[in-house]
């Protein structure tokens, strides 16, 4: 049995207090759970989220139900305390984009196993590790499997935990470092900084989070994860409101623990953004940084974010207060950032993009041969529309990575009438915005009408902004989360390396200033200057781009000849890989 459900839920939805059998509370749980309940009610916060797993049990073995952490609640707390058994709702309804994809991938490379099997072929699991597919031994999972139950009922707690895979270790690790009881900042006034640094045993840094380019969803359940983080080792942590702008106009504020309550529910940016780069105030942003101290940076945003970054680091020669360890969190729906596979607020976006979508045929129910043609953002990335294609079942998805003619239109057209022939009532066809100058929308539109007479009627949606979503979804949610964690690691480790004997900050050293990527099976560090090569600046996207080998499958599953294959590989459980998603 495994929690991995309650477990991310807990991180998506914020929960005070989580219960999982494989990881059990100590007997004291009821005490130390209504301290924190209490500890939040102090500062401000008027609503608390307590989840209890199926099979929740404390460390003697002893079962732990909602009924009695209620009771817990009301007699010690005089709380008003309901409970609400899920059951089978979670099973939910349509499935999110992120599934049919999964669904799709997998299942083309369950064809390719069987295809490529002999009698000898030892029997697999098709899975996705990070963000490829692979296959994994059936009677290795079992046996891993077993293995977590025997950890458990042996009461080895942290061997149930890594066996269960890293993607939960770190989920449970991540979970709490943001829940943990923490000493009031009163207490901390009173017993003096000197008794803070001996229960904290760290420097306390002065570190800043700020927003550069469009809101994305995710944004805000980064910054939530950084600032506690921070405040919990006892830095201090500076909120700079409106980007560029707002850093310049000194709009600036010291975040507490509880400025960011409820912060990962929200989407946009709570903090404000806006476009503008730094490259024409660079006085006034060194001026600002000097003048609040500011030691480390963490910037979250899209394709500017990443060039106000190579700005400030191409102007640290310039500027002192540049030479400051500095980390990227890309964050935009176009997913159009050098060095990473995935960009907050892309998960999002595509579920969006895909429920419209839905809502779009669904509106053609009793309209017999009706053909869809639908305008997606992203700039002159195509990855929404490439990916939500092959979520959203679409015929073709025209994007500007892959070229195409009047030609490739034309056969598209017909190749759409044959289906309709053949019974197909309904068709959906995809356009980024920027596939091409003289291709619009517009045309394509016109095309499919004109070609289509008598065959199938046409309508065309451009859906604008609102594929940016409203809440985030949990992918962004707990992605966010845990890449800010590893943002003040990483912030941390940096600044212990350019502290010098008179405890200011320096460094002018390139791995200093870096995109905080998700790169196939890892989240990965790289250095700004090194992506400038693997940069298409002219277009704003990435040189190399891994979705594009979707694009085969996308042709397939429309029923147009194509060759797809993944770059997967058989595996053996022991290597440490996990069937887990980038929620990893």
């Amino acid at each position: 049995m495994c929690r991995y459900l309650a477990l991310v839920t807990a991180l998506a939805a914020e929960a005070d207090f989580v219960f999982i059998p494989e990881w059990p509370p100590h007997q004291d749980w009821a005490s130390k759970m209504c301290k924190k309940l209490l500890q939040e009610r102090t500062a401000g916060q008027r609503l608390n989220i307590i989840i209890v797993s199926e099979g929740a049990i404390d460390r003697d073995g002893q079962p732990i139900t909602a009924e009695m952490v209620k009771q817990v609640v009301v007699d010690n707390l005089k709380q008003d305390t309901r409970i609400t058994v899920l059951g089978h709702v979670q099973r939910g309804g349509a499935p999110s984009a992120f599934d049919r994809v999964l669904g799709c991938r997998m299942g083309a490379e369950a064809v390719m196993a069987l295809m490529e099997a002999t009698p000898e072929t030892e029997a697999c699991v098709v899975s996705l590790d990070g963000n490829q597919a692979v296959r994994l031994p059936l009677m290795e999972c079992v046996e891993k499997t077993k293995a977590v139950a025997k950890a458990m009922a042996d009461k080895e707690w942290e061997l149930a935990v890594q066996l269960r895979g890293r993607s939960f270790a770190r989920n449970l690790e991540t979970y709490k470092m943001l829940t943990r009881l923490k000493p009031p900042r009163s207490a901390f006034d009173e017993l003096g900084r000197g008794l803070q640094d001996t229960l904290w045993g760290q420097e306390g840094y002065t570190l800043a989070v700020m927003h550069i380019g469009a809101p994305a969803c995710g944004m805000n359940s980064a910054v939530r994860s950084f600032v506690r983080n921070c405040i919990y080792r006892g830095d201090t942590v500076y909120g700079i409101h409106d980007g560029v702008e707002g850093l310049v106009a000194g709009n600036i504020q010291v975040m507490q623990w509880s400025d960011v309550t409820g912060w990962v529910g929200q989407g946009g940016a709570m903090l404000g953004t806006k476009r503008t780069l730094p490259e024409k105030r660079m006085p006034e942003i060194a001026a600002r940084l000097k003048e609040f101290n500011i030691q480390a940076l963490l910037i979250i945003g899209g394709f500017e974010a990443y060039q106000a970054g190579i700005q400030l680091v191409q102007n640290r020669k310039n500027f002192p207060e540049f030479c400051i360890p500095m980390v990227i969190i890309p964050s935009t729906i176009s997913n159009n950032v050098p060095g990473t596979e995935f960009s907050l607020g892309c998960d999002t976006a595509l579920n969006e993009i895909t429920e419209i979508c839905d809502r779009i045929r669904q509106s053609a129910q009793g309209t017999k041969r009706r053909v869809f043609v639908i305008e997606t953002m992203g700039g002159y990335c195509g990855y929404l529309a490439t990916v939500a294609g092959l979520a959203g079942g679409a015929d073709a998805a025209y994007i500007y990575e892959e070229k195409f003619t009047i030609k490739d239109l034309q056969n598209d057209v017909y190749h759409m009438a044959s289906k309709m022939a053949e019974g197909v009532q309904r068709g959906l066809i995809l356009r980024n915005e920027k596939c091409s100058e003289n291709y619009n929308t517009d045309f394509i539109f016109r095309l499919y009408t004109e070609e289509g007479k008598g065959l199938f009627s046409t309508r065309m949606n451009v859906l604008g902004h609102m594929q940016q979503g409203g809440s985030p979804t949990p992918f962004d949610r707990n992605m966010g989360t845990k890449q800010a964690a590893k943002c003040v690691e990483w912030l941390v480790e940096k600044l212990r390396e350019s502290t010098r004997p008179d405890g200011t900050i320096y460094t002018d050293n390139p791995d200093t200033a870096a995109m905080m990527g998700v790169i196939r099976r890892q989240y990965r560090f790289t250095p700004l200057t090194d992506l400038l090569p693997l940069t298409n600046f002219e277009q704003r996207i990435a040189k190399t781009q891994w979705w594009l080998k979707l694009r085969p499958l996308l042709r397939i599953l429309a029923k147009h000849d194509s060759a797809y294959e993944e770059e997967g590989m058989y595996i053996t459980v022991e290597e440490g890989l996990e069937a887990d998603t980038l929620l990893a």
